[in-house]
């Protein structure tokens, strides 16, 4: 999405940096857009450090309790 709105501030959209020149506000949102990309993998990494966790914490809570699990 910010890739699209990038190339549709060259085509004449307007902007909230109306004091920006179009090349700069271009390249303000192709920044930013290769920033979100870059931080996904972290946030998937991160989302997903959480559940494994998670998941540890109730195996270990049902071995305490003596409950068979299923994997």
């Amino acid at each position: 999405g910010t890739f699209v709105s990038a190339f549709t501030v060259l085509c004449g959209a307007r902007t909230d940096l109306p004091d920006r020149h179009m090349c700069c506000v271009f390249w303000l949102n192709i920044a930013a857009a290769l920033i979100q990309i870059l931080t996904a993998i972290v946030m998937v990494g991160w989302i997903m450090s959480i559940f494994w966790g998670m998941d540890m914490v109730i195996l270990a809570s049902y071995k305490e309790q003596g409950i068979p699990q299923q994997l």
